[in-house]
């Protein structure tokens, strides 16, 4: 049953047009009759041949693993043999029932069971009579070839004590051996795992990443190679920076110190380098305006650019940067105008190699 629930999941799983699953497999509790036919093996003290008998048994299955049962039995055989009575081979006539406790170590088609009983038995032989106690223990299994009919079998040692009766000198206690075979005929229909709908949500399409661009870099996720990039960058073809203008990274006037709103964007540009370093090299270039002399812009850029590189590594910063002035030689601007000056005023991170 166990292999079956598995590929109906599995097929099933297979089919989202039909979701279902299996439930719990529920408990057999049913009644039954177990006719049965039995060979004794009679023990040596009885001093007597081997017999046959039958009986019938009436038992309910308790969960997966017990039963109670109990059996009403008739047994004979020959052999009885009294040296005070003159009495010789005569028939032992075996009359009685029991109360027994079956454990299955696991139910399925082929079900092993260990049993134990505790019953009382009449015994008659020529002439005689007596009352006994016995107890039996054994071991036996079933085979199901119906919901409703088993084969069973069973071998059994059996202790039986006929209390002083003296039905046979010398002894009161007999040790037999029985073998059981029947079958076992349980009352109304096998309980049946319930085979409910579930319904299965299927999982979201994940995202084509070829529309996707995390960064807004203008290259989609499945071919960017350098995720996180610094909004504003310039980017190559694997959406790996190239440069990027620090706009609104301004510094006091006539000064290498950064202002206030400057600050806030280099902790931006920061946050960005810190989760996504990389191994190029960035050169930190300060760039001014033509205005006033040529050597005193030189010095002003390079004070300014090593003001950024300054405060990004205590930001925390890994990348390796080194500064860079380069005064008014690289304008993108026009000089003559203020518009194009302010333009010129700038400081750029440029990634190496590129």
């Amino acid at each position: 049953m166990c292999l079956k629930k598995i590929m109906a999941s599995a097929l099933l799983a297979g089919f989202a047009a039909i979701p279902s699953a299996w439930a719990e497999e529920p408990q057999d509790d049913r009644w039954y009759v177990a006719p049965f036919g039995t060979f004794i093996k009679s023990g040596g003290d009885r001093g007597a041949k081997d017999g046959w008998g039958g009986g019938m048994g009436f038992g309910k299955m308790l969960n997966d693993h017990f039963n109670v049962e109990l059996r009403g039995f008739y047994q004979g055989f020959s052999g009885y043999n009294n040296g005070e009575t003159g009495q010789t081979n005569g028939r032992w006539d075996l009359t009685g029932g029991s109360a027994d406790l079956q454990y299955y170590i696991f139910r399925d088609t082929f079900s092993p069971y260990i049993v134990a009983g505790i019953g009382g038995m009449n015994t008659s032989v020529p002439g005689d009579s007596a009352a006994s106690i016995t107890g039996e223990g054994g071991v036996g299994f079933t085979y199901e070839l119906h919901d409703n009919f088993l084969l069973r079998s069973d071998v059994r040692y059996r202790y039986n004590n006929n209390l002083n009766a003296n039905l046979r000198p010398g002894t009161e206690e007999y040790h037999d051996m029985t073998v059981n075979v029947g079958f076992v005929i349980p009352f109304g229909e096998k309980p049946k795992a319930a085979f409910t709908p579930v319904k299965f949500e299927p999982e979201p399409a994940a995202p084509d990443c070829s529309t996707l661009d995390s960064d807004g870099d203008g290259v989609n996720d499945c071919l960017d190679k350098c995720p996180g990039t610094i909004p504003g960058s310039k980017v190559d073809a694997q959406g790996c920076p190239i440069s990027i203008e620090l706009k609104g990274v301004n510094f006091r006037f006539d000064s290498a110190e950064l202002t206030e709103q400057a600050k806030i964007i280099l902790d931006g540009v920061a946050e960005k380098l810190i989760a996504y370093p990389q191994e190029k090299e960035i050169e930190v270039q300060g760039h001014t305006s033509s205005e006033g002399g040529y050597n005193y812009n030189m010095r002003l850029s390079e004070r300014r650019s090593q003001s950024v590189v300054d405060y990004l590594k205590a930001k925390g910063v890994t990348d390796s940067m080194h500064a860079k002035g380069y005064g008014p030689n690289r304008p993108i601007a026009d000089n003559r105008t203020e518009a194009g000056r302010v333009q010129n005023r700038r400081v750029e991170l440029i990634w190496m190699e590129n």
